[in-house]
């Protein structure tokens, strides 16, 4: 109850919830003494897989018995979740403390919510100045509140696809410009470049990046992987090939996520060895992002059946999503939420042979589509339904032995999910 009092305080802050500029964020840094610049930072940016890169990096860094710092947004059921401190995520008691200080010192200038959350992280990572820290952006990149370190360990770009583009003018809303706002700023250090979805996109970020000094390591130039037999990949780069076990997450686009992983750890000497490697990707914990639930209340009305959570949201994310479905032999129904700024249209089209489609309000966000509009937009799709919520939406699907339910549209749905089950 504490906490969540003081996030209704941060709230009212700005009158905004998304405001680009660094001036406030630079500003109460300034007042906690530049803890940016204390701090051994990598820095991850993208429109798909940033998480998922993250938590591969950072559970291969724990079997190397490295302490890492890690900071990730949005959080999928609580808000501890984006505030982990020398590999443990901080309690309640604790997290209240940090926000309270942080503030007091604030003072009550006006800052956004990510941005004074981004400020409280800061805060309490320059206390553990020998852990790593693995940072994710924001929106975009260029004004997000991560963006103010003078100097880092690497710049990390996984997947760039369109998304969030109503925060970009109408007549800018291209790949072009999603690409500029994510990769202009990259400090001077290392960029390590995961695979894109199509070579248009890699080439894109090849020339915005052109000028920037920095060592660049490309997807399929410097690093690649490929499936082996037996549940075994391989990975490869200028260090050597190693065959790896399967990993512990599913979907074959995780394979890309880990692979890039691997490349940012084996490029900073870290000391990471390949049973820490090997170790690490059978061990990741990937809340919401192709989540098998194996028990709970919602598990127990799917029964026997294979029951995932997946919080893909945007056209690349169905693209990626749809490659794993059609991966497995049975019937697949989807239970569908999303937010109103999303193409839904383009999201669903990516979906193929899928025998019921169920969509849903997600109560949780005033910004999410109706159920029953997301169902007109799908209207030109086979076995679209509507129930208002998650229980009904389960309930009234007619689940065959080995059937899969998939339900997935949005991160904000996923928490739903979890909290319910």
């Amino acid at each position: 109850m504490k906490l969540q009092k003081i996030l209704s305080r941060f709230l009212k802050l700005h009158k905004k919830e998304i405001d680009l500029n660094l001036n406030r964020i630079k500003h109460l840094c300034e007042k906690l003494d530049n803890p940016q610049n204390k701090i051994k930072a990598i820095s991850f940016v993208g429109t798909n897989g940033k998480n998922s890169t993250i938590q591969a990096c950072y559970s291969i860094l724990k079997e190397a018995g490295i302490k890492c710092n890690v900071y990730t947004s949005p959080h999928i059921q609580k808000i501890n979740e984006r505030f982990v401190f020398n590999n443990q995520q901080v309690e309640d008691n604790d997290l209240a403390l940090l926000f309270e200080e942080v503030e007091k010192i604030n003072d009550n200038e006006p800052i956004t919510f990510f941005e004074i959350l981004t400020a409280c992280f800061l805060y309490k990572a320059a206390q553990y100045p020998n852990s790593l820290n693995l940072i994710e952006a924001g929106l975009f990149h260029r004004f997000d509140a991560t963006n103010i370190f003078t100097n880092n360990l690497a710049s990390v770009i996984t997947s760039i696809s369109k998304d969030h583009l109503d925060w970009l003018p109408e007549d800018e809303r291209t790949i072009d410009r999603i690409v500029y706002e994510k990769t202009s700023k990259l400090l001077n250090s290392k960029i390590i470049v995961a695979k894109q979805n199509n070579l248009l996109t890699m080439e894109k970020i090849k020339k915005n990046i052109s000028k920037n000094q920095s060592s660049k390591y490309y997807f399929n130039e410097h690093f690649s992987y490929s499936f082996g037999e037996n549940d075994f990949f391989y990975y490869e780069d200028q260090l050597g090939a190693l065959k790896l076990p399967k990993p512990n997450i599913l979907g074959q686009y995780q394979l890309e996520n880990i692979s890039t992983a691997i490349a940012v750890l084996r490029n900073l000497n870290l000391n990471i060895k390949d049973k820490h490697i090997k170790n690490g990707i059978q061990k990741i914990n990937n809340i919401a992002r192709l989540q098998k639930i194996e028990s709970g209340k919602l598990k127990n009305l799917v029964k026997d059946n294979l029951f995932l959570i997946s919080g893909d949201h945007n056209e690349d994310g169905a693209r990626v999503l749809n490659e794993y479905l059609k991966s497995l032999d049975c019937k697949k129904h989807i239970i569908i939420g999303m937010m109103k700024n999303k193409d839904h249209k383009k999201y669903i089209s990516h979906f193929k042979d899928i025998s019921s489609i169920t969509t849903i309000d997600i109560k949780s966000q005033p910004n999410a589509i109706s159920g029953v509009e997301l169902k007109e937009k799908f209207k030109n799709v086979p076995n679209v339904n509507h129930k208002e919520n998650i229980k009904e939406a389960i309930k009234a699907i007619n689940l065959g032995k080995g059937d899969l339910l998939l339900i997935t549209g949005s991160l904000y749905l996923c928490s739903e999910v979890l909290d319910l089950n």
